[in-house]
Order: C-alpha cells, then sequence, then structure tokens
C-alpha cells in the first residue's frame, strides 16, 4: 500500500475506532471525507502544530461539525501536542479534548465551534474578511487562505445562503470551501428534500465553481484546491463527489453511516476492503507518522519563523504600522482609548440612546481601528454608519463599516468569525426584535466566549406605530438567561458611555448593547445622593434615606428609569424613604462582591417593584417573592409609544401605587 492511502486510511480507522469505542458519534463523513483532509492538510494548509495561535497560519473550519472524529485525527497526526492517541480513545467522554462536536475555546487548534449546520460556513466568511481587512490595512503582512469542509446541510441551512452572498459580493478570494458532496441525509437521499442547482446557485453568488467528480482523485483535489488559490477575485467552493462510509460494504453510501457506530464486526469487514493490515485498534503506522506528522511540524516551524522575520522586517519600516498591528493581535487596548468618550450634559428633553451610542461608536471607532461591523440594512436607525472610517466593499477592505444587508444570521455569525480570527472586534446591529434571528449565533459567541459585540436598537414598545410585529417582549429576558452573555440596557447616554466601555474591556463573552428609540432624559446626579455607577452593573441612581436602608426601592433598566425617577420624586414628596437602582447589566451585578450587592439592595428593604417595558419573569431574583413586577406579559399595539405605555401601565402613578401598598399591606 502506497503511503499516501495508508494515511488515508489512518485517518479512516482512527474515526471509525473512536466512534466505535464511544459507542456514539458519526464515522461516515470522515470515511468519505478523509483524501481531501489529507491533500488539503499535507500539500497546502500552512500552520504549526507547535503554536496551534500563530497568527498567520490558515483557518481551517469544519462546518460539518458531527465529523469532529476527521478534524481530531487530522490534529493528531500532524502534531498537536494536546490532541494525544488517548483523547482519541476518550472520544466524546468527560473532560477530554473531543467532544462530540468541536469546540473552539476547548481544543487547541480547533478554530470555531461547529455543529449546528451553517454556523462554521458564516463565520470563515467573517474570518477571510477579517483577513482581507488585516492585509489591506498593514501591507499584506496578513496573508493566508481560510478553508472550510462543509456538507449538504450546511447548504440547506439558511445562514450558509445569507454568508455566500455576501461573500460573493465582498470577492473574498482566499476563502475556499470543499463541499461534501455525498448525497445522504439523516433521512435519506438527499433528493427527497434538496434538488437545487448547487452549482448554478454559487455561480449566481459570484463564485469560481469547480468539480471533481472521484473522491480518491487525489491529483484532482490538488488542482482544484491550487485553482481555487489561484482566484484572487472570488471564493471558491469545490464540489467533491464523496462516499458517505467509504470502505463499510455494507453500510457505505447509506444513512446508516451517519450518525452511528459501524459495529465491530462492520468495522473488521470495512479494514478487510480498505487493505489495512493492522488489527489493533487506534494503530497509527510509523511510517505514516515519518509522512504526516514529523513534515507538518517541521514545515510548520519554518512557516512561522519566516512570517516572524517578514513581521520584524515591518517593525523596521514602518514601526507605527507594526505597533499598531501586534497590539490588536495581542488583544490589548491602547492606553486612555476611553479618554475621548463623550460626556453628556443634563437635559430634560435628553436624547434616544440609540442617538448616544452612535457618538460612542464614532469616538470609540478613531481609538480603535479593530472595532469592525456594522448594522444589518438598519445603519440610519441603529446609529451604527460612521463613512469617515471607511466602507468596506469589494477589493476595498482597509475600513471599519460593514453594509451586511438583510442577513441578520450571517451577520452575527460573520461577527464571531471575526473575532474568532483575532485582530479584529466584529460588533453587529439590528432592531432587538430581529435578535431572533441572531440567537444561534449569538449563543455559539457565549459559549466559545468571544467578545461579538451587539447593538439593538428599538428595545421595546416604546418604538410606537410600527406594532407588535417590531416590538419586542420576550428578548430581553431570553437574552438574560444565556449563560455568558451579557445585556446592557443604559437609561440614559451617559449610561450609554459606561456600557460601552464595559463592553469594549469585557473580552470573555460577547454583550449586547440594547437601546431606545425614543428620547430619553440624560439625569443630572447631582442632588440625587446616589452611589456607586453604571460600570457595576446595578447602582443607586436616588435615595432619600439619609444613609440608612430605605424602606422602599424601585429598580429599573433603559428608559423606564425615567419613570421610576417620576415615581421616586412623588415618594419623597409623600415622605417615603426610597431609593431607585439602575440596573442596566443585571450579570455584571451578579458578579460584585456581596457586600456591594447588599449595600445596593438592603435585605432589609422588602418593598421592591421593578418597572422595565418587557416580559416579567426573572425580576423575582431581585424583587423576592413579596416584591411587584411591573412590565409586559403581552405583545404590544401599533400607537404612539406614550398611549401604549399608559395603557399597559408603565406609568410612576402605578408604580407609587404598587409601594404604597406593598408598605401599606
Amino acid at each position: 500500500m502506497d503511503i499516501e492511502k495508508l494515511t488515508i486510511n489512518t485517518i479512516r480507522t482512527l474515526s471509525m475506532d473512536a466512534v466505535q469505542q464511544a459507542n456514539s458519534g458519526h464515522p461516515g463523513a470522515p470515511m468519505g471525507l478523509a483524501p481531501a483532509a489529507y491533500v488539503l492538510w499535507h500539500n497546502h494548509l500552512c500552520h504549526n502544530p507547535n503554536n496551534p495561535e500563530w497568527f498567520n497560519r490558515d483557518r481551517f473550519i469544519l462546518s460539518n461539525g458531527h465529523a469532529s472524529m476527521l478534524l481530531y485525527s487530522l490534529l493528531h497526526l500532524a502534531g498537536y501536542e494536546s490532541m494525544t492517541l488517548e483523547e482519541i480513545k476518550n472520544f466524546r467522554q468527560w473532560k477530554s479534548l473531543t467532544p462530540g462536536h468541536p469546540e473552539a475555546e476547548l481544543t487547541p487548534g480547533v478554530e470555531t465551534t461547529t455543529g449546528p449546520l451553517g454556523q462554521g460556513f458564516a463565520n470563515a466568511v467573517g474570518m477571510a474578511l477579517a483577513e482581507a481587512h488585516l492585509n489591506q490595512r498593514y501591507d499584506g503582512v496578513v496573508d493566508h487562505h481560510t478553508y472550510v469542509f462543509c456538507s449538504d446541510g450546511d447548504l440547506m441551512e439558511g445562514i450558509s445562503h445569507e454568508a455566500a452572498s455576501l461573500a460573493g459580493h465582498l470577492g473574498l478570494g482566499k476563502l475556499i470551501y470543499l463541499y461534501d458532496d455525498n448525497e445522504i441525509t439523516i433521512d435519506g437521499r438527499t433528493d427527497i428534500s434538496f434538488t437545487e442547482d448547487v452549482k448554478g446557485r454559487f455561480e449566481a453568488y459570484g463564485w469560481q465553481v469547480l468539480y471533481v467528480d472521484d473522491e480518491n482523485d487525489l491529483e484532482a483535489i490538488d488542482d482544484a484546491i491550487n485553482a481555487g488559490k489561484a482566484e484572487a477575485d472570488k471564493p471558491t467552493i469545490i464540489c467533491l463527489r464523496t462516499t458517505i462510509g467509504y470502505g463499510s460494504p455494507n453500510k457505505a453510501d447509506s444513512s446508516a453511516a451517519h450518525g452511528a457506530p459501524l459495529g465491530e464486526e462492520e468495522i473488521k469487514k470495512t479494514k478487510e476492503r480498505l487493505e489495512w493490515p493492522y488489527d489493533e485498534p487506534f494503530y497509527v503506522p510509523d511510517e505514516v507518522r515519518e509522512h504526516f506528522t514529523e513534515p507538518a511540524v517541521e514545515q510548520g516551524e519554518s512557516l512561522e519563523a519566516t512570517w516572524q522575520n517578514r513581521l520584524d522586517g515591518y517593525a523596521q519600516s514602518n514601526p507605527d504600522a507594526h505597533a499598531e498591528l501586534t497590539r490588536r493581535i495581542d488583544g490589548e487596548l491602547p492606553e486612555d482609548w476611553d479618554a475621548d468618550l463623550p460626556d453628556f450634559e443634563p437635559s430634560d428633553d435628553g436624547m434616544a440612546t440609540r442617538k448616544a451610542s452612535g457618538a460612542v461608536i464614532e469616538s470609540i471607532y478613531a481609538q480603535l481601528p479593530e472595532l469592525i461591523g456594522g448594522s444589518a440594512d438598519l445603519a440610519g436607525s441603529n446609529k451604527t454608519l460612521k463613512p469617515e472610517f471607511g466602507v468596506i466593499d469589494s477589493g476595498d477592505y482597509a475600513g471599519q463599516n460593514v453594509h451586511f444587508g438583510v442577513r441578520e444570521h450571517a451577520m452575527a455569525a460573520m461577527a464571531n468569525g471575526m473575532c474568532l480570527h483575532g485582530g479584529v472586534r466584529g460588533f453587529s446591529a439590528t432592531f432587538l426584535v430581529f435578535s431572533d434571528y441572531m440567537r444561534p449565533s449569538m449563543r455559539l459567541a457565549a459559549l466559545m466566549q468571544q467578545p461579538s459585540l451587539y447593538v439593538f436598537t428599538h428595545d421595546s414598545v416604546g418604538l410606537g406605530e410600527d406594532g407588535p410585529t417590531h416590538q419586542p417582549i420576550e428578548h430581553l429576558m431570553s437574552l438574560r438567561a444565556m449563560p455568558n452573555f451579557r445585556v446592557l440596557r443604559p437609561a440614559d447616554a451617559n449610561e450609554v458611555r459606561d456600557c460601552w466601555k464595559s463592553a469594549i474591556e469585557h473580552t470573555e463573552g460577547p454583550s449586547a448593547l440594547v437601546l431606545t428609540r425614543q428620547g430619553v432624559p440624560t439625569i443630572d446626579h447631582s442632588e440625587l445622593d446616589g452611589f456607586g455607577d453604571a460600570s457595576k452593573g446595578a447602582y443607586v441612581l436616588a435615595d432619600n434615606s439619609d444613609g440608612e436602608p430605605p424602606e422602599a426601592a424601585i429598580l429599573a433598566t433603559g428608559s423606564e428609569v425615567e419613570i421610576a425617577l417620576d415615581a421616586w420624586r412623588q415618594l419623597t414628596d409623600d415622605g417615603v424613604a426610597a431609593r431607585v437602582v439602575s440596573m442596566p447589566c443585571w450579570e455584571i451585578f451578579e458578579e460584585q462582591d456581596e457586600d456591594y450587592r447588599k449595600n445596593v439592595l438592603p435585605s432589609s428593604t422588602t418593598a421592591r417593584v421593578s418597572i422595565e417595558a418587557g416580559a416579567t419573569h426573572g425580576w423575582r431574583q431581585f424583587i423576592g417573592d413579596e416584591g411587584v413586577a411591573i412590565g409586559i406579559d403581552r405583545f404590544g399595539a401599533s400607537a404612539p409609544y406614550q398611549e401604549i405605555y399608559e395603557n399597559l401601565g408603565l406609568t410612576s402613578e402605578r408604580v407609587v401605587r404598587e409601594v404604597l401598598e406593598l408598605l401599606n399591606g
């Protein structure tokens, strides 16, 4: 058996054996894709197994993440130190580095967390955009390709349509996909639901489309990848006809090979058909390590050293640009980056928090060229477009503004891809109600601990006449329910500034800025006798209790803080010792020490009323069993927002009434 075939069959047998030992997993796709994986990783992929974080490496994304054993086999054979044979044997087990679907935050060498189909497909577009931006901005120093394996399922998912369309529009030529065209889905052959002209679809998007009809034709696969690398102005998709479960005498080319172990007897027969001469499970021949592992490690060290020399030369020729690039690569903020963030004068007229956010974004753009993103065709409403900082378009990638078009899901996934790539901080913007279209990508950002940023305007029934289709109700609470996800809903322009600062400085997970359409007063703190500030997540905005625990506490976020303050003034006039607690970010408040939290919300203050223009579910943790949550547990209505607030009971009069009833009850 020649060494190429032996290496390919090693990939196949490791995948089969791991799935069998776990009694769980997907053996079929790794078996069919093994030749393409071999060609890509052996002949083309620029990476350094001794330094998985080398910045100028090619990115490899396994979008069909159920085929995870393919990636784990490649990482092991390529010499990634953490991917030992023991980890392969512990596939899908507790605390292993080989979970059922690849997890970027867990396993060195995994570029993004995949499994929900289509996510990796769209993440890769964000990575390629990040590369193109850095390449142009820093004189070609950053220069690599992004490779993706994807499946029929990826192409069926709507997110792939959104992402492919934008990738073609932007002309991302260093983006190369290999499509595993095995014609099999879980339910049967693909033609039961998927008969579209894939070639025509991607040509219409502006892609280069190539074909390889034989999964074992290594030369044809190699030629196709080279053709993809030669096309500078279009992304490329290589449609590769494969056989799922290749080599299995009874399960190949059928759904039976997709998502279940082959079985001991079938594995034995498969290895016989593959002419595999070894009886021992998880066996890696020495000659395979000599052919695949040793060159990968040696070439990786050489590639990184060559690039480092290039980077050092850039430091000599352009020291300022080099310093900025390396700062961005390291994920560090410039000294005093926030010094010029705007201060807003108190005003009863005030402004919409979305407008204040626009002013803050402009200031941040000037200090952080790594902040790159934009809106899903709502830039004027979201206040995110700052054209003086450059607008990204086909062939022109050095700017900071992206027109995503009406593609919310791809937008969020691309922002994740930009953050995952590094050197870029991706952000996206739309109306809060459309976060529903983004949720899978937002969830993965939280899972991957990526600092993706989201700007959500039109945050409540306060948007008024557009009506219940556009008025978010459950959205704040559903986002707060997501682990490792920060929701920041500022009350006025200065809280917007403070919340943006918190979001920029938080790098261990995503943050969402939730902003009003309608104007809100810019609060004058000088006579409110509060303490703390928005950076703590919640703070005492107003207090009249002379240093003692108050009789009552009114808790509010966003535009309803104004209502809470009005109620507090009425209670003050009535002689009630009360305070207003502004709570722009629950998650940050919960991270504060117990003393601070008890100072803000003393346990002896049981008369608590919350007010927020959204679902009341969740407030109980702060107001207790005796408290009252004022909110909206129904859909909204189309009317001027003042009338909606009045009719739905979001008023200061109601807050006062509820507080007095609690105190007198």
